[in-house]
Protein backbone atom coordinates (compact mmCIF):
# COMPACT_ATOMS: atom_id res chain seq x y z
CA UNK A 1 0.00 0.00 0.00
CA UNK A 2 1.49 3.35 -1.11
CA UNK A 3 0.82 4.86 2.38
CA UNK A 4 2.97 7.95 3.60
CA UNK A 5 5.82 7.37 6.17
CA UNK A 6 5.62 9.51 9.30
CA UNK A 7 8.12 11.86 7.97
CA UNK A 8 6.47 12.04 4.88
CA UNK A 9 3.07 12.87 6.82
CA UNK A 10 2.50 16.51 6.37
CA UNK A 11 0.74 17.57 10.10
CA UNK A 12 -1.29 20.89 10.54
CA UNK A 13 -3.23 22.43 12.75
CA UNK A 14 -7.23 22.40 13.65
CA UNK A 15 -7.13 25.84 11.85
CA UNK A 16 -4.98 24.86 8.92
CA UNK A 17 -1.99 26.15 9.93
CA UNK A 18 0.75 23.69 8.92
CA UNK A 19 3.47 22.32 11.49
CA UNK A 20 6.47 23.82 10.77
CA UNK A 21 8.77 21.29 12.33
CA UNK A 22 9.00 17.76 12.18
CA UNK A 23 5.75 16.48 14.01
CA UNK A 24 7.91 14.92 16.85
CA UNK A 25 9.61 17.92 17.73
CA UNK A 26 6.25 19.77 17.09
CA UNK A 27 4.67 17.33 20.24
CA UNK A 28 7.55 18.07 22.18
CA UNK A 29 7.47 21.95 22.12
CA UNK A 30 3.84 21.83 22.98
CA UNK A 31 4.49 19.22 26.27
CA UNK A 32 6.97 21.88 27.43
CA UNK A 33 4.43 24.94 26.28
CA UNK A 34 1.81 23.70 28.09
CA UNK A 35 3.31 22.46 30.80
CA UNK A 36 4.89 25.85 31.27
CA UNK A 37 1.19 27.39 30.92
CA UNK A 38 0.05 25.04 34.04
CA UNK A 39 -1.77 22.26 32.33
CA UNK A 40 -1.67 18.97 32.69
CA UNK A 41 -2.24 17.08 29.35
CA UNK A 42 -3.27 13.37 28.51
CA UNK A 43 -2.43 12.87 24.27
CA UNK A 44 -4.69 10.48 22.46
CA UNK A 45 -4.05 9.25 19.42
CA UNK A 46 -6.61 7.66 16.12
CA UNK A 47 -7.24 7.32 13.17
CA UNK A 48 -10.51 6.94 10.79
CA UNK A 49 -11.20 6.75 7.28
CA UNK A 50 -13.76 6.96 4.64
CA UNK A 51 -14.32 5.45 1.02
CA UNK A 52 -15.31 7.54 -1.60
CA UNK A 53 -15.99 5.29 -4.70
CA UNK A 54 -12.02 4.36 -5.38
CA UNK A 55 -9.79 6.42 -2.85
CA UNK A 56 -10.43 5.87 0.62
CA UNK A 57 -9.05 9.14 2.61
CA UNK A 58 -7.61 8.39 6.12
CA UNK A 59 -6.92 11.38 8.49
CA UNK A 60 -4.65 10.53 11.89
CA UNK A 61 -4.92 12.64 15.16
CA UNK A 62 -2.52 13.30 17.62
CA UNK A 63 -5.57 14.79 20.47
CA UNK A 64 -3.92 16.69 23.55
CA UNK A 65 -6.44 16.78 26.78
CA UNK A 66 -6.02 19.53 28.93
CA UNK A 67 -7.43 18.10 32.44
CA UNK A 68 -10.38 20.66 32.59
CA UNK A 69 -9.07 22.94 30.20
CA UNK A 70 -10.53 21.80 26.75
CA UNK A 71 -7.74 20.46 23.77
CA UNK A 72 -6.76 21.02 20.91
CA UNK A 73 -5.17 18.21 18.04
CA UNK A 74 -2.68 18.09 14.86
CA UNK A 75 -4.05 16.43 12.03
CA UNK A 76 -2.35 14.07 8.88
CA UNK A 77 -4.59 13.36 5.90
CA UNK A 78 -3.58 11.17 2.97
CA UNK A 79 -4.99 9.22 0.39
CA UNK A 80 -5.19 5.33 -1.09
CA UNK A 81 -6.83 4.07 -4.26
CA UNK A 82 -5.81 0.36 -3.03
CA UNK A 83 -9.07 -1.81 -2.70
CA UNK A 84 -9.44 -3.00 0.76
CA UNK A 85 -11.89 -4.84 3.22
CA UNK A 86 -12.94 -2.98 6.19
CA UNK A 87 -11.30 -5.87 8.06
CA UNK A 88 -8.16 -4.87 6.45
CA UNK A 89 -9.10 -0.76 6.58
CA UNK A 90 -9.94 -1.31 10.09
CA UNK A 91 -6.25 -3.12 11.04
CA UNK A 92 -4.54 -0.14 8.71
CA UNK A 93 -6.32 2.69 10.88
CA UNK A 94 -4.74 1.02 13.63
CA UNK A 95 -1.48 0.52 12.32
CA UNK A 96 -1.41 4.07 11.29
CA UNK A 97 -1.98 5.18 15.38
CA UNK A 98 0.28 2.48 16.92
CA UNK A 99 3.00 4.15 14.38
CA UNK A 100 2.44 7.42 15.55
CA UNK A 101 1.87 6.19 19.43
CA UNK A 102 5.38 4.08 19.07
CA UNK A 103 7.09 7.24 17.48
CA UNK A 104 5.99 9.64 20.37
CA UNK A 105 6.09 7.15 23.03
CA UNK A 106 9.36 8.12 24.69
CA UNK A 107 8.55 11.67 24.72
CA UNK A 108 5.64 11.23 26.61
CA UNK A 109 7.17 9.33 29.15
CA UNK A 110 10.15 11.62 29.42
CA UNK A 111 7.05 14.22 30.35
CA UNK A 112 5.11 12.01 32.46
CA UNK A 113 2.14 12.10 29.97
CA UNK A 114 -0.47 9.39 29.71
CA UNK A 115 -1.24 8.20 25.99
CA UNK A 116 -4.00 6.39 25.06
CA UNK A 117 -4.45 4.63 21.57
CA UNK A 118 -8.43 4.93 19.97
CA UNK A 119 -9.20 2.43 17.35
CA UNK A 120 -13.04 3.52 15.83
CA UNK A 121 -14.30 -0.37 15.88
CA UNK A 122 -17.40 -1.27 17.27
CA UNK A 123 -17.57 -2.87 20.27
CA UNK A 124 -21.52 -4.30 19.00
CA UNK A 125 -20.98 -7.19 16.29
CA UNK A 126 -23.87 -6.15 14.45
CA UNK A 127 -21.52 -3.61 13.36
CA UNK A 128 -19.14 -4.30 10.58
CA UNK A 129 -15.78 -3.06 11.93
CA UNK A 130 -16.16 -5.44 14.97
CA UNK A 131 -14.76 -7.95 12.54
CA UNK A 132 -11.29 -6.89 13.79
CA UNK A 133 -11.54 -5.58 16.90
CA UNK A 134 -9.67 -8.54 18.72
CA UNK A 135 -6.67 -7.95 16.40
CA UNK A 136 -7.15 -4.16 16.86
CA UNK A 137 -7.16 -4.77 20.68
CA UNK A 138 -4.17 -7.83 20.77
CA UNK A 139 -2.13 -5.34 18.60
CA UNK A 140 -2.51 -2.25 20.42
CA UNK A 141 -2.09 -3.83 24.24
CA UNK A 142 0.69 -5.63 22.79
CA UNK A 143 2.38 -2.80 22.02
CA UNK A 144 1.69 -1.98 25.58
CA UNK A 145 -0.71 0.76 24.74
CA UNK A 146 -3.89 1.99 26.50
CA UNK A 147 -6.41 0.58 24.07
CA UNK A 148 -10.18 2.67 23.64
CA UNK A 149 -12.92 1.34 21.20
CA UNK A 150 -16.35 2.78 20.35
CA UNK A 151 -18.18 4.72 22.12
CA UNK A 152 -15.21 5.60 24.50
CA UNK A 153 -12.38 6.23 21.23
CA UNK A 154 -13.51 9.78 20.17
CA UNK A 155 -10.05 10.53 18.79
CA UNK A 156 -10.87 8.36 15.70
CA UNK A 157 -14.67 8.29 16.08
CA UNK A 158 -15.43 11.91 16.58
CA UNK A 159 -11.44 13.84 15.74
CA UNK A 160 -10.41 11.78 13.02
CA UNK A 161 -14.27 11.85 11.57
CA UNK A 162 -14.29 15.32 11.58
CA UNK A 163 -11.05 15.70 9.36
CA UNK A 164 -11.51 12.79 7.26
Amino acid sequence: MNVPTLTEMKWRRYDGRKLEVPVVEAVRQTLIKEREAGHRLKVCIGTDSQVRGSVTEFATVIVFLREKKGGFMFIANYKSEQDMSIRERMILEVARSVEIAYALCNLLDEHKVELEVHADINTDPHFKSNTALTEAMGYILGMGFAFKAKPDAFASSACADKVC
